[in-house]
């Protein structure tokens, strides 16, 4: 398939896969969402060792549906190429989707990346992102206790996973993962998959700043008491539901491919003037943010969604101190980069890794914008259409300039899927082995 599948397809396939394979594959309900949306999981084999996979935890990242169902056939097709799939060792249980009610919101995310070069703005006008309080893999890091998150806490209980793989995409950049503990075999054919497949390794992420990174691509979490954090805002990670599986000996593999690739995405040499790199994209999401928080404070009252409404709650959330907060977390590695070569072991600030940070200060302020105009584009009263067309001539431009510089190339469908499928099953691999 050249698309992503929509949550109803994916649903409706793995219905299909369980008629096929009467007895290898079992479809469950494992809980219940905010708004009453079901939580299924597929199991497929009947091995005394379980792998557990999870979709669609975040509702803008759409490829984990597809993968889902990619693994779902390898195993109960009987592939028996690897120890890992082979249904009589492992069980494979897959969580559909994790967040059905984001993924509701996100609807029209699918179509609109459909096509051979899909458009940068065609995704952000379509995407969905709740705040971090309302994501189940990272709302009890923050203290919110949702439905979602205690059903893949008890999924983890029960099954007690060897590995736990949650599968994501992010935007624009390089293939990578992060690990809750090193699996040490997993570098080389993780590398390998992405040579074959055309993407590039990202070298050095947001998303794990301070995390150990034993090998390109590969982030290792730090032990528990360090003051290394994934991404700004983040605490307490050891009670997330990727650390969840350690109470029983397993690991968690968080495997990230790209929408989009960025030409420094795999480029490991020393930036030439990171320090002045980072000041200008610190700029660069604090004015962005600006913008689209002014046109959100003149649009108050225009809205047709509630004030309480998910997508309200996104704009409050993010024009409350979202971007201030990424910027300011680059203030360590401004000092760093200030203060010339490193001599304590720790490596240097690399074209790859600033070119990971412009990709998260270009699309914080177009998330937002992105949700603001499909909000401008429903309402009914007449200053809502002046502020549409303002905010778009911005929202169009940042595309454009996201595009530009970082000369973003997609990555087709198929591509992504399979490179997190042969990830993944790499990594159970690693896992399973004694």
């Amino acid at each position: 398939m050249n698309r992503y599948p929509t949550v109803a397809e994916v649903t409706e396939s793995a219905r299909r896969l369980v008629s096929r394979f009467p007895g290898t594959g079992r479809l469950c309900r494992v809980g219940t969402s905010r708004a009453g949306r079901p939580l299924l999981m597929l199991s497929v084999g009947h091995g005394p060792r379980h792998v557990l996979v999870v979709a669609r935890p975040h509702p803008d990242e759409p490829v984990g549906g597809a993968t889902a169902l990619a693994l779902a056939e390898l195993v109960a097709g009987g592939d028996r190429r690897s120890p890992a799939t082979d249904p009589e060792a492992v069980t494979w249980d897959i969580v559909l989707c994790l967040d059905p009610d984001g993924a509701a919101l996100s609807e029209g995310i699918e179509t609109a990346t459909a096509g051979p070069a899909p458009s940068l703005a065609s995704y952000y006008r379509a995407a969905f992102r709740p705040v971090a309080a309302e994501q189940p893999e990272w709302a009890p890091i923050v203290g919110r206790p949702l439905p979602e998150s205690r059903a893949l806490f008890d999924v983890i209980d029960d099954l007690r996973p060897v590995l736990q793989c949650s599968l994501h995409n992010v935007d624009a950049g390089g293939t990578w993962a992060q690990l809750t503990r090193d699996l040490p075999g997993l570098a080389a054919p993780f590398a390998a998959s992405a040579a074959a497949l055309g993407v590039p390794v990202q070298h050095g992420t947001y998303d794990a700043l301070y995390w150990e990174n034993p090998a390109p691509g590969i982030h290792v979490l730090p032990p528990p008491g360090s003051t290394a954090r994934p991404a700004a805002g983040s605490e307490d990670i050891g009670l997330s539901t990727w650390c969840a599986p350690q109470r029983y000996g397993g690991a968690t593999a968080i495997v990230e491919v790209p929408l989009w690739a960025t030409a420094p995405a795999d480029d490991p040499t020393p930036h030439a003037d990171p320090a002045r790199a980072l000041r200008a994209l610190s700029g660069l999401v604090r004015e962005g943010g600006r913008q689209v928080t002014a046109v959100f404070e003149r649009a108050r009252g225009l809205l047709p969604a509630p004030e309480d409404s998910p997508p309200v709650r996104v704009l409050e959330w993010m024009a409350e101190d979202l971007y201030d907060l990424v910027a300011d977390s680059w203030g360590p590695l401004v000092r760093q980069a200030e203060a010339g070569p490193r001599t304590d072991g720790s490596p240097a600030l690399t074209t790859a890794g600033i070119g990971a940070l412009e990709v998260v200060a270009r699309r914080q302020p177009l998330r937002a914008a992105g949700l603001l105009l499909r909000l401008l584009h429903a309402a009914d009263a007449p200053a809502a259409a002046g502020l549409h067309h303002e905010l778009d001539a911005l929202f169009t431009a940042w595309c454009t300039d996201f595009e530009t510089s970082l000369r973003l190339r997609w990555v087709p469908v198929p591509a992504q899927v399979e490179l997190q499928a042969r990830t993944v099953v790499a990594a159970a691999e690693c896992a399973l082995t004694p």
